[in-house]
């Protein structure tokens, strides 16, 4: 079983910041809708919680994510290229170190989470009616995260 004292303190960051900036990825990617888009976020970590999660997800779940304030993405361009760069380290480091298990949990955790953001307030339309649910650039991100977590793991001599 694998737990946050498995990891060094720069690993275990990236691994709990990784699923909250998959969350940001999808909410930059489309302007409007930001605060459904952040309470679906806080909502995911909730409801992740409450499924009684194995005991590393556990730990993800009650470890804040964290920023360096001097690396903080600031456009959604800089949001992207942290974002994917944070998960495949993060999904790296858990192929790693974490069993099979864990990995797919974590794994769709994220998914869950950036998909439930791409879903809280919808495109286009006039006044909530029409629109789509999940937009095109939306789309793109999850589908930039599902890629990640289907790239193969660099084998380590």
């Amino acid at each position: 079983m694998t737990t946050k004292a498995s990891f060094n303190a720069e690993d275990w960051t990236v691994i709990t910041t990784a699923p909250a900036l998959a969350g940001l990825l999808v909410a930059s990617s489309e302007p409007g809708g930001n605060l459904r888009e952040s309470v679906a976020l806080s909502r995911g970590y909730a409801e992740a919680r409450a499924q009684q999660p194995g005991e590393l997800l556990e730990d993800v779940l009650t470890t804040a994510p964290s920023l360096d304030a001097s690396t903080r993405p600031k456009t959604p361009e800089d949001i992207k290229t942290v974002a994917l760069a944070q998960l495949r380290a993060a999904v790296r480091t858990l192929d790693r170190v974490a069993e099979d298990d864990e990995l797919v949990e974590y794994k769709r955790f994220v998914y869950s989470l950036a998909e439930s953001v791409a879903q809280a307030h919808k495109e286009g339309g006039f006044l909530g009616i029409g629109g789509k649910p999940v937009s095109e650039k939306e789309q793109a991100a999850l589908d930039a995260i599902a890629a990640i977590f289907d790239e193969p793991i660099p084998v380590q001599e």
